[in-house]
């Protein structure tokens, strides 16, 4: 089996999608345009796609009291501070400054204007 996406709800995924297409690389494969405004997109080399969709019938987790650690979208990253510049200029707010892991990644987690967790991360050496 490959893992196709993984799916989040949010209060509106069309402003959302856009904001992800304009500011992670990020493309739509399918989207809709009536409840639940369902929206699949895929990372620039598509290998990877969330889903973002806006379920009115269930309710919505409180994304801005969670901890980073808590749910996050991983985006590995070339260049830590730029990438990480650009995105708060674009509406994202910093959680905490870069830091070093062990094996010499370096991790940054970002809120988008919708207060999902967004992580940057530079590998050291690539996981996959």
């Amino acid at each position: 089996m490959k893992l196709e996406h993984v799916a989040i709800n949010v209060p509106d995924s069309v402003a959302m999608a856009a904001w992800y297409v304009e500011n992670l690389d990020m493309k739509v494969v399918i989207s809709t345009n009536s409840a639940p405004f369902m929206h699949f997109l895929a990372d620039k080399n598509e290998e990877s796609m969330i889903e973002i969709y806006s379920n009115t019938s269930a309710p919505l987790p409180d994304y801005a009291a969670m901890l980073p650690s808590m749910l996050h979208f991983a985006f590995n990253v070339d260049d830590m501070e730029a990438t990480r510049q650009r995105l708060i200029a674009a509406g994202a707010t910093p959680e905490g400054e870069v830091s070093n892991t062990a094996r010499g990644d370096q991790l940054a987690f970002l809120r988008d204007p919708w207060n999902i967790v967004i992580q940057l991360v530079k590998r050291s050496k690539p996981l996959l």
